[in-house]
């Protein structure tokens, strides 16, 4: 399975942007599609995550309310808009799938990065 994650930029505090994960090969393989983000001297961190079966959601505190993953099965494409943008969301936001339910945190797939700047 290959992914490939784009959509970031350069935004100011307050602006949205939408990121956009393509999945190819065996995608059928795979159950749960992520979002992660990893800022500059932190440690990989989860954002949130949905299942291709029936769309279940979920999200880490820090982005609850603000960020909304969606996927368009038809399309093996996972989204992830983010409003309310804050310095904090600063990162390189990577996609990433499993093959097992989200509670088993299992990763098999990295994509590669895309990078998110938001300016105060």
């Amino acid at each position: 399975v290959q992914l490939q994650a784009c959509g970031g930029g350069l935004v100011q505090t307050g602006d949205s942007l939408r990121l956009s994960c393509a999945a190819s090969g065996r995608t059928r393989s795979t159950y749960t599609m992520y979002w992660f983000r990893q800022a500059p001297g932190k440690e990989r961190e989860f954002v949130a995550a949905i299942t291709w079966s029936s769309g279940t959601t979920y999200y880490a505190d820090s982005v609850k309310g603000r960020f909304t993953i969606s996927r368009d099965n038809a399309k093996d494409m996972v989204y992830l808009l983010m409003n309310s943008l804050k310095p904090d969301d600063s990162a390189v936001y990577y996609c990433a799938a499993g093959t097992r339910p989200y509670y088993s945190g299992n990763i098999d797939y990295w994509g590669k990065g895309t990078q998110v700047t938001v300016s105060s």
